[in-house]
């Protein structure tokens, strides 16, 4: 060759660059793209208009992934690391700290109150509360003396300073700033004694320097939220982040993130009625089957210890088509009325089936059972069922009270009778006024009140139409 080098020494050297690359060519590696569904979190090499696991349109976003070099591709994670301790199950193991808020019904749905050390989302509808409710809760950790802190990303200090005014807080001593940079937010948080509550309000507005992207994308809102986590963890400091829902109801971002934290609370319900529920949808430290119930008022969300009286309507008269049904709610009965309304049509014509706050398709199971198996003919009638007051019921015991509901509202016959675990769920309906109930004939306890039994659906149809 004309540069002096004999071909063996060459091929040698590109050998040695090929096998130990420089030490900087991790900054010259090239970033290899890929797109992350923000609806179920699935990682795709190209963008595509449609997510090919969930089947979501629109919602792929490119994020940057880590840089792969032939020497991190080459090696593996088996060794060079710090051996770690393995126990066993029975080790003996402390119950979690708790902090009470001082609202019942917010303790209870986490399961007894904030754990020291965890993370927990909060999401809901825009005008839903959430922020009040933790503006409340944090307002009476700090006037017990313990140090709080509330970040909100989304208000000027001052008008979250104004909203605790209007709710009667304006002299607790909670720790206030507006910023979204999670840096700054971590040093302010570090300097001196770790406060005891963190709430971030919200995650989708908060921006990590690591990461390239706007706030609220996929890899900032993890980025961010992993950030605030381990913080939380390694001081113990409890931290709420409140999370902005998309049009369905679920949690905006990416789906990782209910995985990161320990307990999801959702915040549901109508800004045309004054309740408010609040629904544990997944809690490392206690059930989620429980629920806190509020009612939205002038100074600000107040508890309802005795949610049954909210869901019922004023009950004068017997009305066709109205079913009280007590649907266990963890460890309470909520009496909820069930509204059922038919209307006959011309031949013809196509009815309508319309539900508010039960399960469509149950409805039409439902239908199908009565018209097939007890001869009542719903098909040329539009059946519309509600469930009173708002409330959504998801408990699959409905279904009898469902079905006397329709068929009091196609005979036009009231059910002068309101109606596993019933024992639980007849506590405190005497206490309504309530004397019968209509069960299945395996239920033997009554816990005070007249039962009639029933071993199939049509029976019981035979008794609300006295055939």
């Amino acid at each position: 060759m004309r540069c002096g080098r004999s071909r063996s020494k060459f091929l040698a050297e590109i050998r040695w660059l090929a096998a130990e690359p420089p030490a900087n060519s991790a900054v010259m590696a090239k970033l290899k793209k890929r797109y992350v569904c923000q609806a179920c979190g699935s990682v795709s090499p190209r963008w595509q208009g449609q997510c090919s696991d969930c089947a979501e349109w629109n919602t792929l976003v490119e994020d940057a992934s880590a840089v792969v070099t032939p020497f991190s591709a080459r090696h593996d994670l088996r060794s060079g690391g710090r051996a770690v301790e393995l126990v066993g199950l029975d080790a003996e193991v402390a119950l979690p700290e708790r902090l009470g808020t001082s609202i019942k019904e917010f303790d209870r749905a986490l399961g007894g109150g904030l754990v020291a050390g965890s993370a927990t989302l909060i999401g809901g509808d825009p005008g839903i509360g959430k922020s009040t409710l933790l503006l409340q809760a944090a307002a009476n950790l700090a006037s017990r003396g313990l140090p709080v802190a509330y970040i909100s990303g989304e208000e000027a200090a001052d008008q979250v300073r104004l909203r605790a005014r209007r709710l009667g807080l304006g002299r607790a001593p909670v720790k206030l700033a507006a910023a979204t940079s999670v840096r700054d937010i971590l040093t302010t948080l570090g300097d001196g004694v770790p406060p005891a509550l963190v709430v971030i309000d919200s995650i989708q507005t908060m921006h990590s320097d690591l990461i390239e992207g706007a706030p609220g994308t996929v890899s900032q809102v993890r980025a961010s939220a992993h950030e605030l986590i381990r913080f939380a963890k390694e001081t113990g400091t409890a931290l709420v982040l409140v999370g902005h829902v998309t049009k369905d109801g679920s949690i905006a971002g990416p789906r990782v993130l209910e995985h990161m934290v320990d307990t999801v609370l959702s915040f549901e319900g109508e800004r045309s009625h004054q309740y408010r529920i609040l629904r544990a949808a997944k809690n490392r430290f206690g059930g989620t089957d429980e629920i806190g119930v509020f009612a939205m008022a002038e100074g600000g969300l107040e508890e309802v210890s005795n949610p049954s009286a909210l869901f019922l309507t004023h009950r004068g008269e017997a009305v066709s088509g109205a079913v009280v049904f007590p649907a266990l709610e963890g460890t309470r009965p909520v009496l909820v009325e069930i509204q059922a309304l038919t209307v006959r049509l011309a031949s013809g014509a196509t009815p309508r089936r319309a539900v508010v706050g039960w399960d469509s398709g149950r409805l039409a199971m439902i239908l199908a059972v009565l018209e097939a198996r007890c001869g009542l003919s719903f098909s040329t009638a539009e059946v519309y069922l509600n469930i009173a007051g708002g409330y959504r019921v998801s408990d699959p015991a409905a279904d009898l009270a469902v079905a006397a509901a329709l068929v009091s509202a196609l005979s036009e016959r009231p059910v002068r009778c309101r109606a596993r675990r019933l024992p639980r769920r007849f506590q405190g309906i005497g206490e309504l006024g309530f004397e019968r109930a209509l069960v299945p004939a395996s239920v033997g306890s009554s816990c005070g009140l007249a039962l009639t039994g029933f071993r199939t659906l049509g029976e019981f149809v035979d008794h609300l139409l006295a055939r």
